[in-house]
């Protein structure tokens, strides 16, 4: 696939995961004390490995901000906007520095990044409702369980998301779910 015609369905394939990570970030919601959880980060981490940096960062930050305020969370948008899209942003990175260094499994390499990637949200949240919301450190540490949970269901999702993939080839058309060592030809 050369040019327009891949372009076309990088974006598209980015206004999809932007979707279907809106959209399964509000219909599965399981209520925590400050949010609800959901299996959003799924497609958090699928759009790092299918889309890259730049269109990962963008379908995740977008899909993740639209879900929290169709769901009533507007005041968390900022955060989602950021915290999501650097969650893309590593796992597409992460497994790349990790599979340079030494000869490793791919599956070791995406877990590492779908794994630092959750460590952001988990981080990320936390210091949001500390300071931002204002709640106080002890208090939003309540959601820190919480949001390991979702972290870990996100994780294994992806993994098994990417597997149904993997058989269906969709994933032909996205070499970034590739580790490849030719440099950042791959980056978008």
């Amino acid at each position: 696939m050369k040019g327009a015609k891949k372009s076309l369905v990088v974006l598209t394939t980015t206004a999809v995961m932007a979707t279907l990570t809106a959209v399964m970030t509000m219909i599965i919601k399981i209520p925590s004390p400050q949010g609800y959880l959901n299996l959003g980060d799924c497609f958090v981490i699928l759009s790092g490995w299918m889309l890259g940096p730049v269109y990962g960062f963008l379908a995740s930050a977008i899909g993740s901000a639209f879900a929290d305020l169709f769901s009533g969370f507007a005041i968390y948008m900022p955060a989602t906007f950021i915290i999501k899209g650097l969650m893309a942003v590593a796992v597409y990175y992460i497994p790349r520095v990790i599979s340079g260094k030494k000869k490793r499994r791919p599956s070791f390499c995406f877990l590492t990044g779908a794994a630092f990637a959750e460590l952001i949200m988990i981080l990320g949240y936390y210091l949001f409702e500390a300071l931002a919301i204002g709640i106080g450190f002890v208090p939003a540490a309540v959601a820190v369980p919480l949001n390991c949970l979702q972290g870990a269901v996100g994780i294994i999702g992806a993994f098994y998301l990417a597997g149904i993939l993997e058989k269906t080839n969709i994933s032909n058309l996205f070499d970034v779910m590739k580790l490849k060592k030719d440099g950042n030809k791959n980056e978008r």
